[in-house]
């Protein structure tokens, strides 16, 4: 393989292409279906579908054989599947997901979710990094390859459109598909982090998360806080005292133990190297206020915070008036939604379903305590890396970054990787991706590094590549 053939090839088809498809599909505003219930009648989901599959189309004559299909089950959202023939019947998958998070508030100025914006090598809007960009980049490599008559197997492109609600919809297509599928040997998902831009990054585990609505009702209507207050509990304080349960208010910590899972010496080892890769970047790459500081001074344990412990975040709240307009009134009801990452060994179903009871259960006061579970999602802890692989990526993060690759859990969640690790358990795993320090998935100012998602398209390639030599070896 001539690799700096590759990092030409690759490189000319991101300047040329891919970053004026990601410019057009950032402008989509297709949101995933938990945030626009009407995703299927105002067609931002398929708009975003048809871009991608229209320049997936026009990549298939160079890829002899190759086919492609947006399959679409009855009141699911729809997923590409795309099939190219290789050297041997051995599979790869690669996976990524076309859907979007809302829009959220705090966009610096010129800038905004559907507003496309390159400034220098970075592309802002929301989708780029993610995951728009993981079929683009999955092409890529396969075309790099076939551009030098570099042997591959069968590989099974992925798109999924329900990524960001939980992939409740993929469960159903790996299903409908699995005759086609076959068994992977190895599962490349470009759906990742990056503890730096600087060299490859592979990531070992995902948190599992559950998560709903937690409302508490004390009247039903409001009341004048001068004549109530005192008399009437406080829905929020309620709340507030709810939620106590599962978190410690000063410490952050979750308090019940069946949320927490042993953490492999393993992977307490690799955060204790990311932490001496990465220093101080792990908490300086968020917008911290001036004097504000991290939850502890411990890099390493900062690390295994957000990679294996359960942690909580609040993200949205209903029954609280704006404040221009928050009178003396104490209110009937207060809503919050709760987000609750879990470790990746932990049962996501079990654990919500746990939180559910620890909240409804023996309410204060008797106050009408209602909490709709949304989301269960169990995490992932990937298996040991074969030697070919863990040798294959060494060489590829040298040859396209000149850095060693590094290792690190990530916080957020990939259902996709739980379901094929229970589905395939030989198989082997290239969990990767493009986002880094201040890229701000889900956020304000998100935005893709263009160089890594060229380096991580030439990292996929090689990897496939030495995937087949592998296999070729028996």
């Amino acid at each position: 393989m001539d690799t700096a053939r590759i990092t030409r090839y690759v490189s000319d088809l991101w300047d040329a292409e891919i970053v004026p498809q990601l410019v057009e599909y950032i402008r989509i505003p297709n949101k995933s279906p938990m945030f626009d219930k009407d995703w299927a009648a105002h067609g931002y989901m398929d708009a975003a579908v048809t871009l991608m599959e229209t320049w997936a189309r026009s990549k298939l004559p160079s890829l002899p054989g190759a086919t492609l299909e947006v399959v679409r089950l009855e009141g699911r959202t729809p997923l590409i599947y795309i099939e190219v023939p290789g050297q041997s019947d051995d599979t790869v998958v690669l996976y990524g997901h076309l859907d979007k998070q809302p829009e959220m508030t705090g966009w610096s100025e010129g800038l905004g979710p559907w507003t496309p914006v390159l400034k220098g090598d970075k592309l802002y809007g929301r989708g780029g990094a993610d995951d728009g960009y993981a079929i683009f980049g999955s092409l890529a490599a396969l075309l790099a390859l076939r551009e030098q008559s570099i042997a591959h197997a069968r590989c099974v492109i992925l798109i999924e459109a329900c990524e960001e609600s939980g992939s409740y919809d993929l469960p159903h297509y790996v299903d409908h598909l699995a005759p086609r599928i076959g068994s992977p040997s190895l599962v490349v998902c470009l759906d990742s982090g990056c503890g730096n831009y600087d060299q490859l990054w592979l990531t070992t585990s995902l948190r599992g998360m559950t998560g709903g609505e937690l409302t508490v009702q004390v009247l039903e209507e409001g009341v004048h806080s001068g004549d109530a207050s005192g008399v009437v509990p406080s829905s929020f304080r309620i709340l507030r005292e709810l939620i106590s349960r599962l978190e410690d208010s000063e410490t952050g910590h979750i308090r019940p133990k069946e949320l927490y899972a042993d953490i492999p010496q393993q992977r307490i080892d690799q955060a204790k190297a990311a932490a001496g890769v990465l220093g101080n970047a792990i908490y300086q790459k968020f917008p911290f206020v001036e004097g504000m500081h991290p939850a502890t001074e411990d890099l390493a344990e900062l690390v295994l915070n957000r990679t294996w412990r359960p942690q909580l975040a609040v993200t949205g709240a209903e029954g609280l008036p704006p404040l221009e307009s928050a009178g003396n009134v104490l209110r009937p009801k207060t809503s919050v939604k709760l987000s609750l990452r879990v470790p990746p060994t932990l049962d996501g179903a079990k654990a919500g379903e746990f939180v559910k009871q620890l909240l409804e259960d023996d309410p204060p006061y008797g106050a009408k305590v209602t909490f709709k579970l949304e989301k269960d999602g169990s995490g992932w802890n990937a298996p040991p890396l074969s030697p070919w692989l863990e040798k294959a990526v060494a060489d590829a993060s040298q040859h396209y970054f000149g850095a060693p690759a590094a290792y690190m859990g990530e916080g957020g969640s990939i259902p996709f990787m739980g379901m094929l690790g229970a589905k395939f358990p030989q198989a082997q795993f290239l969990i990767t991706g493009v986002l880094g320090p201040h890229s701000n998935a889900h956020g304000p100012n998100e935005f893709l590094h263009i160089p890594t998602g060229k380096k991580v398209s030439m990292v996929v390639a090689d990897v496939v590549a030495r995937h087949f030599e592998q296999h070729a070896r028996g």
